[in-house]
């Protein structure tokens, strides 16, 4: 079962955590409690996906999710399992219009953030009671968000639910009444051996005053690996911004106060490799899909020790390594951190990482203009003459699509595809700021 969708999403086999999951959610409400980074989603997925039905319209399956970003990621793994049930994604920000077309043919799988999908049952753009499967996907974080009242609006609408997925990556002491999760399965993984991240976690110490200094100097020994550093406040987000572009440094900022286009952007560049550094502050430390992240830095330090556990759990994802800097002052020792703790020392007049070997194109056409992947591998390729490995990850959105291309064609490249034409339709094409 699930051998097509599992090679789909290049698995071999399922770790034990989604395998339980799996077996609890065929026929009961399930509560699944794991880290951030073991495999949830496609917990999830494979039994929602197992109960839809191809003769039956409307939604059957609704996932309610606290983030656009993480609504995104879902959308994503749901669509790489290359199943033959629609999908759509809703969520604040993007056009409502596109939305509302979307669902006058209702995907039987609609994922989407509390307060959009709310908006779209009041305005009966789509029926809610075809509805049999819901999953709250990173539910406390939901509450934390303030969606209790939207997410109780929408399930007291489910006229029809069958049954229900909770998942978290925290214990709650209480599951509110609204959810109607009443006598669920727990599944509960927080603290198995099998799935706990091989992370090493290392003091990085520094004066208060010195603490841009000191990230940059551990900035150069890291080198070409990717990092998250996460921030407490978006302030100190732009104050390091600031700095690593004076040094010349390519990298990404994701915080809050940023148009959610500039966020969305600044994960897929991450993604495709053209940043190796994202700064941030606790908004990307769980519910994005961002692979194979090698190295976390706390440049402050998080406000317990759930946040810092939550950041950590961006590195040392799906049995792979990761190690977590803990920039701090000699008065400064948190009780989450071991005494035991080793110390990194830092190098004076560190060599400067270089940019990595990507860069991204803006391409003024998605797939609401009918334009896919293979239309852009093929002008890329045959008319921009990359090779193959001259050309990295694509994404194709609703209006837009974006490319990594290698940073030492990309010139060339543009001036041979400025004429060209996709679909036969002249389009924008530049790389993107």
């Amino acid at each position: 079962m699930f051998e097509k969708e599992l090679q789909n999403l290049g698995i071999a086999e399922l770790n034990e955590m989604q395998r339980a999951a799996i077996k609890a959610a065929s026929s009961n409400d399930t509560i699944l409690l794991s880290p951030t980074g073991s495999g949830k989603t496609i917990a999830f997925l494979l039994p929602v996906l197992s109960n839809l039905s191809a003769g039956l319209p409307g939604v059957q399956a609704l996932i309610l999710v606290p983030s656009r970003e993480l609504a995104l990621q879902i959308e994503q793994v749901y669509k790489t399992m290359g199943t033959s049930f629609k999908v759509n994604c809703c969520y604040g920000g993007h056009p409502v219009r596109t939305e509302k077309n979307n669902l006058v043919q209702a995907p039987a799988v609609l994922i989407g953030t509390p307060g959009r999908i709310a908006y779209h049952i009041r305005n009966e753009n789509f029926n809610p009671e075809s509805i049999h499967s819901l999953v709250l996907d990173e539910f406390d974080k939901a509450l934390e968000f303030g969606f209790a009242d939207d997410m109780e609006f929408i399930i007291r609408r489910l006229k029809n639910l069958k049954r229900r997925i909770l998942t978290s990556a925290t214990k709650m002491t209480e599951i509110p009444g609204f959810t109607g999760v009443f006598k669920p399965v727990e599944v509960n993984f927080l603290k198995d051996s099998t799935i706990t991240p091989d992370l090493k976690v290392r003091r990085v110490l520094s004066e208060a005053a010195d603490k841009l200094e000191t990230l940059f100097a551990l900035i150069c020994k890291i080198g070409n690996k990717a990092t998250l550093v996460f921030c407490n406040h978006r302030e100190a987000v732009d104050r390091i911004s600031g700095v690593l572009s004076d040094m010349g440094l390519d990298h990404g900022v994701f915080h809050g106060g940023m148009e959610q286009d500039d966020r969305e952007k600044a994960l897929l560049k991450f993604r495709n490799g053209s940043y190796r550094i994202l700064i941030t502050t606790d908004l990307a430390s769980r519910g994005l899909d961002i692979p194979e992240i090698e190295n976390v830095v706390h440049y402050q330090l998080p406000h317990n020790e759930e946040a810092f556990l939550h950041r950590n759990g961006r590195t040392a994802r799906m049995n792979a390594k990761g190690t977590a800097y803990v920039i701090l002052t000699e008065e400064e020792d948190p009780v989450f951190l071991s005494k035991f703790t080793e110390t990194e020392e830092l190098e004076e007049n560190g060599q400067v990482p270089e940019n990595t070997s990507w860069v991204t194109l803006y391409i003024g056409a998605g797939k609401k203009d009918k334009i896919n992947k293979i239309d852009i591998v093929g002008l890329l390729l045959q008319k921009g003459k990359l090779k193959k490995e001259e050309l990295g990850l694509i994404e194709v959105q609703d209006f837009s699509s974006y490319a990594a291309v290698s940073r030492a064609k990309v010139e060339n490249t543009l001036k041979l595809i400025s004429n060209e034409k996709i679909k036969n339709k002249r389009v924008k094409i530049e790389i993107s700021r």
